[in-house]
């Protein structure tokens, strides 16, 4: 195969959709649904419901908001075993009951098992968040981690 075969080849295994191989369990009618999933990117719809309202203007609680963003961040990385370490986020614009946010994550730069993510979301194209999510890919599930056992053991 040439060399510009080969290009040709992996610029279109990037844009090729993949499973969801992490948070299988989790409640996408909170968190959001999967509209596209390729490797290094994700895109969540989040339709927000009653269930999100904070008040009776119908603000969406932000911790909705948080949720949608950052299983986009983890479906961008898509490993099992991915954790959200730490995150920087900016709400811009608040949503009401009834918006559909569109959030799109965007691997950033990879270091061993780190991964950095950004992640913008958008309600009528009106930017609503955007957020640097930084995530580690452990060895084990994090709640099988040797670490979190001797922490245990010494609290007993």
């Amino acid at each position: 195969m040439s060399d510009e075969e080969q290009s040709h080849t992996e610029a279109s295994n990037a844009h090729e959709e993949i499973q969801l191989q992490t948070h299988l369990k989790i409640n996408q009618a909170l968190s959001g649904d999967i509209e596209v999933l390729q490797k290094g990117y994700a895109k969540i719809v989040l339709s927000t419901t009653e269930e999100m309202r904070a008040d009776e203007a119908g603000l969406v609680h932000g911790g909705f908001i948080f949720s949608a963003a950052d299983f986009a961040a983890m479906s961008a990385v898509n490993d099992k075993n991915v954790v959200l370490a730490a995150s920087t986020c900016q709400f811009l614009a608040p949503v009401r009951v009834g918006d559909s946010v569109i959030f799109e994550a965007q691997v950033r730069h990879k270091e061993g098992r780190k991964r950095n993510v950004h992640v913008k979301g958008y309600s009528s194209e009106i930017k609503v968040f955007e957020g640097e999510f930084k995530t580690v890919i452990t060895e084990h599930h994090v709640l099988n981690l040797s670490l979190l056992q001797n922490s245990e053991a010494l609290s007993d």
